[in-house]
């Protein structure tokens, strides 16, 4: 059994799959999910695992070379919005509406049990050298 880390296999797997430009998108127990995309879906119960947790734990695992959310963000929901300004000083904010149109060309969704509105990030993977 593996140490530390993931433990969850099957996000284990399928970050290994990751390359450089893919993209992971990281969403509340709410955002709709398109077709197409791998889902490894976390949620537990509401609020388990939160989004911050997921967050940092994917962060462990991923280079990111830019990240993605809505702009609503920052009114509504100031607790995830400040987590993600200081994660990623470049965050991209976009309309809710062309974020849930951007997570058609995800690779990956990574569900959490977060239930707050506009916890959602888009991540885009970088390489490490």
């Amino acid at each position: 059994m593996k140490r530390s880390g993931i433990l969850n296999r099957h996000l284990a797997g399928a970050i290994a799959e990751l390359g450089h430009g893919d993209q992971v998108l990281i969403c509340d127990a709410g955002m709709p999910i398109p077709p197409g995309p791998r889902v490894v879906d976390l949620a537990f119960r509401a609020g388990t695992p939160s989004f911050a947790e997921v967050v940092a734990g994917l962060l462990d695992e991923l280079v990111v070379e830019g990240a993605t959310a809505a702009e609503e963000i920052r009114d509504t929901n100031p607790e995830a919005a400040a987590l993600l300004d200081g994660h990623f000083p470049g965050l991209d904010l976009v309309p809710h509406d062309e974020l849930k149109a951007r997570t058609a060309a995800a690779r990956l969704v990574v569900r959490t049990g977060e239930a707050r509105p506009y916890a959602n990030v888009l991540l885009r993977c970088g390489v490490f050298f």
